[in-house]
């Protein structure tokens, strides 16, 4: 039991799992604002609906929602790096991007409410796959500022950066996910998180109900 209690590897999945559901949009908006993001739209803790529950009530509702993707890329990409830090298998390190992800969507200190991802997952594979983590980000930016709607330029992105990842190993040289643990099951499971969480923004989507964020 001692052995379970003290490998490093343990330590660092639960680490990974409680830094991932720290709820930045959650906590800006209730400690600032005195609102329950949860009672507001989609009840996510994500920028995009931090920007719906503020946009009527400061004129700084955009940079603070820009301030909620910083902060929530962040948590996946710390947890990340003090795995590299300590020298833990990229086996371990893509587990650690995994758990980020999950406590992030499934935040212990919210009854397992959260956000739908995207920015976490993004924070959490940048120092992973780098090159393909930066496709994946411009997809998600272009198609946000063409269609301006955040569900479908989140889906696009994820998935851009996750087909690159099979795509651009055998055009010229990059940090693949293959040379490193030889299987994409962990950016398949990501990609799998970010559809499912995304599920109600998709039947809006087929519906033309998905309203615009801007």
């Amino acid at each position: 039991m001692l052995s379970i209690i003290t490998n490093i590897n343990i330590i660092f999945y639960v680490i990974a799992y409680l830094v991932g559901g720290i709820p930045f949009g959650y906590l800006i908006v209730k400690c600032f604002y005195k609102i329950n993001i949860l009672d507001i739209g989609s009840g996510s803790i994500g920028a995009t609906n931090v920007y719906r529950a503020l946009k009527h009530k400061t004129q700084n509702a955009k940079k603070l929602s820009i301030l909620v993707i910083i902060l929530d890329s962040t948590k996946g990409l710390v947890v990340v790096l003090m795995a590299k830090l300590f020298g833990l298998s990229y086996e371990t390190q893509w587990a650690i991007a995994i758990l980020s992800v999950i406590g992030h969507c499934y935040s212990p200190y919210l009854k397992f409410n959260g956000g739908k991802g995207v920015s976490t997952t993004i924070g959490s594979v940048i120092l992973l796959i780098p090159i393909e983590g930066i496709i994946g980000l411009f997809a998600w930016f272009i198609v946000g500022k063409i269609f301006k709607v955040s569900s479908i330029s989140s889906l696009i992105g994820v998935s851009v950066g996750i087909l690159s990842s099979f795509v651009l190993p055998t055009i010229s040289p990059s940090i693949s996910i293959t040379a490193q643990i030889g299987t994409h099951t962990p950016l398949i499971i990501l990609l799998v998180l970010i559809i499912y969480t995304h599920i109600p923004n998709i039947v809006r989507l087929i519906k033309k109900e998905e309203n615009k964020l801007f």
